[in-house]
Parts: C-alpha cells; sequence; structure tokens
C-alpha cells in the first residue's frame, strides 16, 4: 500500500500570467506545508522538471494559462503515469478555448453571449458583424486567462479600428452582455457560493484582478433565489459538460433582466489574497487552509487508490 505522497506545487510557468502564478504557488505552499510534505517549483520550461516520481509524489499545478491550463503539462503528467490535481489534459484544454468551451456548454442547456471565432482581423467584415451581434461587443484571445488583451468596442468605426490593430491569432468576439459579474467555484461537482466583482471603472481586467482596492467583491452576492438556483445548475452543467474534475471556478453576467450568461471556466484558477475562488469557498464555510485541503483531497484519494465513498477497494 501507497504511503502518503509528497505534494509539487508547479508555479510561475512561460506565459504572461506567470507572475501571478508563482504569488498562487506560494501562497499554496504556505497553507499546505504544515500538514504535508510539499515542494514548491518555480517552472521555466515547458517541461517536467527532473526528480518527480509517480510512486511517491502528487502534483498541484497552478500555473495560470499557457503551459498549465491549456492541457499540455497535464497531458505529460498522464504520459509519465504522475497523478496530478485539477482536471485532465482534455478538459483543460477544451475550457481553455473559450470558444469552443463556450459551444460545449451552450450544447448542453446553458445560456451563452452570441460570438465568432476568428484568426485574421483583416477577413472580417465588420457591417455583418454589427448586424448579427449588436454594437456593443468584447474582443478577446481564444485561449488566455486574466483579461489578457480584452478590448471593448462600441460602434462599427471602434470595431474597425480595434481589428485594425489585431495581429492573425486566435480570437474570440462576442457580444457584451451588461450587468452584474458573479462567479462561482465547484470542488468535487459541489457549487460553492457566488461571488459578485464590481470592479472601479466597470471592467474587470488584468489590472483590476490583481492590485488590491480597484475591485469590490461581494460574498455571498445579493441575488434572489431563482438566479441563485440557475448560476449554481447552470456552473456544475458547465462543469460536467466539459469533463473537468476536482475543482474549477466559472464566470457568469447576470443582465438586468436577472437572466445569467456563461463566460468561461477557469480549471486553475488563482490562489491569491484577492482570488476568487477562496472568496467563493468562504461563503460555504471553508476558511484558506480548509480549502487547500480539499483540493488536493481527490488527487491524494487517487494516489493512494482511495475511492470517492472514502474507501480502499481491495487488493485484486
Amino acid at each position: 500500500m501507497k504511503t502518503e505522497p509528497n505534494i509539487i506545487i508547479l508555479a510561475g510557468g512561460v506565459g504572461a500570467e506567470r507572475d501571478i502564478s508563482l504569488l498562487s504557488g506560494r501562497a499554496l505552499f504556505e497553507s499546505l506545508s504544515p500538514h504535508f510534505t510539499t515542494k514548491l517549483i518555480d517552472l521555466t520550461k515547458r517541461e517536467l522538471p527532473s526528480g518527480i516520481s509517480a510512486n511517491s509524489d502528487i502534483i498541484f499545478p497552478i500555473i495560470h494559462g499557457e503551459f498549465g491550463e491549456d492541457g499540455e503539462l497535464q497531458a505529460l503528467l498522464d504520459t509519465e503515469g504522475i497523478e496530478y490535481c485539477g482536471s485532465g489534459s482534455d478538459a483543460s484544454r477544451l475550457c481553455m478555448h473559450k470558444f469552443k468551451a463556450k459551444k460545449r456548454v451552450s450544447g448542453n442547456g446553458v445560456r451563452v453571449p452570441g460570438g465568432i471565432e476568428f484568426h485574421n482581423p483583416s477577413e472580417l467584415i465588420t457591417s455583418e458583424i454589427i448586424s448579427g451581434l449588436g454594437n456593443d461587443l468584447i474582443i478577446k484571445p481564444t485561449d488566455q486567462g486574466s483579461s489578457v488583451s480584452l478590448f471593448l468596442v462600441s460602434g462599427e468605426d471602434e470595431l474597425t479600428q480595434t481589428l485594425s490593430q489585431l495581429r492573425p491569432g486566435s480570437w474570440l468576439l462576442e457580444e457584451r452582455v451588461f450587468g452584474r459579474e458573479v462567479t462561482i467555484g465547484i470542488l468535487e461537482e459541489h457549487p460553492l457560493g457566488i461571488v459578485e466583482v464590481i470592479p472601479v471603472g466597470g471592467v474587470y481586467d488584468y489590472k483590476r484582478k490583481y492590485t488590491p482596492g480597484s475591485t469590490e467583491y461581494r460574498f455571498p452576492a445579493v441575488i434572489d433565489s431563482e438566479t441563485e438556483a440557475e448560476i449554481k445548475e447552470f456552473a456544475l452543467n458547465a462543469y460536467r459538460s466539459c469533463g473537468c474534475r476536482d475543482f474549477a471556478r466559472v464566470d457568469f453576467m447576470i443582465c438586468e433582466d436577472g437572466h445569467a450568461y456563461f463566460l468561461e471556466i477557469n480549471t486553475l484558477p488563482g490562489l491569491t489574497t484577492t482570488s476568487l475562488l477562496p472568496k467563493s469557498a468562504s461563503s460555504c464555510g471553508y476558511n484558506f487552509d480548509q480549502l487547500t485541503k480539499k483540493l488536493v483531497t481527490p488527487a491524494r484519494n487517487r494516489f493512494l487508490g482511495i475511492s470517492m465513498d472514502g474507501q480502499t477497494p481491495p487488493a485484486a
């Protein structure tokens, strides 16, 4: 029978969210190290660090965005037979691609804003876009997190100007839904509390996400019971339809008519002092240390061969 695994936290990475990932990794390390043999590694290359063993270690990847949430790191871990926290490679890859994730959850009954994926900005016909999606639009990369390269557009002139500044790549253009931005954590298929995000200036961009005092948070959010029930149902539906496991955070916008629209799933949400998953968990009574223990529990159980009901299956 296996003994308790070491927890190896992989943070940093090679993407635009490297600094935030390091903050998440440090917070996670300080929380877990009193309870587990824990090591924090600053990952600086698109490869697994040496010295990791499938027989003694489980990985907590807290690398946001590229080579963290895009499934590439998870695929390498799968190849090596190393257990890890969070969603598998296929679900991570799907959720990282905002357009594909929207299409998947929409097909499973979750309300989403209208939108299109495009690669070459010069090929778009702006008049047709305005006609189909309306005057108020959002443009962002399909596969980046933390509101990296987020553009808000109003009208055809602004759309034309913004598109002229973009390089070819993988982009999402969608109708801008106005209302209250909320988010909710999922922990082992259990919806947590709903957090309302109220950024100063009205746009929850990269700066406001990670600058203390630039955004107000209300948790639990003050919303009517019907809308709360819909958001929790949509969040769990999205989580399941995308094949997620262990934990995730799902973002929504509540329109003035009370209808909630799915925005995206974060399979490796931040764990900094301003992060949203800890706020969502606190609404259900979890402090930060209790949350981090819950985050590693499913991977620990898989490593030890403990089933969902807490029992170790008999030897074959």
